[in-house]
């Protein structure tokens, strides 16, 4: 049975639609082709997308040596660098991963979960009582100073100060459209000096790579074993051979995890947000629950709450941060529920499709915490972050950090949608934001649950 595939000849809204509206786009190829099909768009190699579980499962528990994914994150070396797990494959692949997965585990996660909340009760202080703000920025500032305490940890001086400045601006910068248009046609990539967007890029690129050179030099002559930051623990990680991470391999593994972490996760809690205010009996049970939570520094018990969980899931199920997960290149030629796939096939799991199949979650467009409550769903049925060996190495953190920022900010404040029309997701990096900013008001505060100053 050989695919269907999409006509080559797209039609200009086709193509708009995928560069702006992604789920429209894939909710109507989906209608008419089914859970495989091909997309050919004009200059770029032909590529399947599958939504079946069977065939997902197929495709994410493959031996190793069936799939190569590196070659098809090609367009993001210049940006995250040659040994960024984005680009590997094989057993360089999965080094760097075996080394970084401690950072993500066991009692690391406790002392992140503290410095969220943290942060979280910061933000909020610049919010005032019936004044409204801008939702997805609050929640970008959560992001990123979660990721830089926690990759970097908390140090005062000047190196420290330039080096969150500029990273700061690095991520800005890489998560633009602008960037990811250069990133797409390389042709684009012209260093024409500060005249050009990549001219900047590659000056701004520079200035981070000597700060962030200069820290690891720094900790490399004036260790402190005891930091409990990400950097301080891959400097003192080994290999099966007893060997160290290079300083490059350092660098374009931090620089991964900052670009990788930042947009996705600030865009999870912000549709996670939306979503409880535009259901009122999603809040109300929702904060039943939380004030259930006697010692609201108990982080671990907050992150076990079944309905917060379940809240969590579905706002990643309907409005995913990521749409495809990470190509796979087919080795040797694939027979997968019929389909024939030949060698060289590029395959994308269409996570957006998957999440909105109606044999596996009825009422697939309405937003149900419950479901994840009445039902266990699989890997190959439910995987916001991607799946297998190329999944999302800080699943485990973006799911904490939002449950975490949810409670913060759900259990002091009461919050309201300024406007309570729906908003459509549109295309953002590698996933969805609203297609318009969500402006939030304070209503009122929940003084008895209060550790930060009333808001006046």
């Amino acid at each position: 049975m050989n695919l269907i595939t999409v006509p080559h000849k797209l039609s200009f809204l086709q193509l708009f639609q995928w560069a702006s509206r992604p789920s429209v786009f894939l909710d109507d190829c989906t209608k008419r082709y089914g859970d495989f099909f091909t997309v050919a768009f004009p200059g770029s190699k032909p590529f399947t997308l599958v939504s079946h579980p069977q065939a997902l499962e197929h495709i994410l528990t493959a031996p190793p040596g069936t799939f190569v994914s590196g070659e098809g994150s090609e367009k993001f070396r210049p940006i995250m660098g040659n040994y960024s797990l984005m680009v590997l494959d094989g057993k360089p692949h999965q080094r760097l991963r075996k080394l970084m997965m401690p950072s993500f585990h066991g009692e690391r996660m406790r002392l992140y979960g503290n410095l969220i909340c943290e942060l979280t009760e910061q933000m909020m202080k610049s919010w005032k009582l019936e004044n409204s703000f801008n939702l997805h920025t609050s929640m970008q500032e959560i992001s990123l100073n979660t990721l830089l305490n926690v990759v970097f940890g908390v140090a005062e001086g000047e190196n420290t100060e330039q080096l969150h400045q500029k990273l700061l601006k690095l991520v800005g910068f890489a998560t633009s459209p602008l960037l990811a248009l250069h990133l797409f046609v390389p042709s684009l990539r012209k260093n024409l000096g500060a005249w050009s967007p990549w001219g900047r890029f590659l000056r701004l690129q520079k200035e981070v790579d000597q700060l962030l050179y200069a820290e690891i030099a720094q900790r490399h002559q004036h260790p402190q074993p005891d930091r409990t930051d990400i950097l301080t623990l891959l400097m003192s990680a080994r290999d099966e051979e007893g060997e160290p991470m290079s300083d490059q391999e350092l660098r374009d593994e931090l620089l991964t995890l900052l670009l990788g972490g930042y947009d996705t996760t600030s865009t999870a809690i912000t549709w996670a947000l939306y979503w409880i205010h535009r259901q009122p009996d999603v809040r109300e049970r929702l904060l039943e629950e939380l004030n259930a939570i006697d010692d609201p520094s108990d982080t671990k018990a907050i992150a076990k709450l079944p309905y917060l969980s379940a809240t969590c899931q579905e706002a990643l199920r309907l409005t995913p941060s990521i749409v495809l997960g990470s190509v796979r290149i087919a080795q040797m030629p694939l027979e997968i529920m019929g389909q024939e796939l030949p060698q060289g096939t590029w395959i994308y799991p269409n996570i957006y499709s998957a999440h909105r199949r109606a044999d596996v979650y009825p009422e697939p467009d309405q937003f149900k915490p419950e479901r994840f409550l009445e039902q266990q769903f699989s890997p190959y049925e439910y995987f916001p972050f991607g799946g297998g060996t190329r999944g999302c190495i800080g699943t485990t953190f973006a799911q904490f950090q939002m449950k975490l920022v949810l409670f913060t900010i759900l259990s002091r404040y009461q919050l309201a949608l300024i406007d309570s029309r729906p908003v459509q997701p549109i295309r953002r990096g590698p996933g969805l934001v609203p297609s318009k900013a969500v402006h939030m008001m304070v209503t009122a505060c929940h003084l008895h649950r209060a550790t930060v100053p009333a808001l006046v």
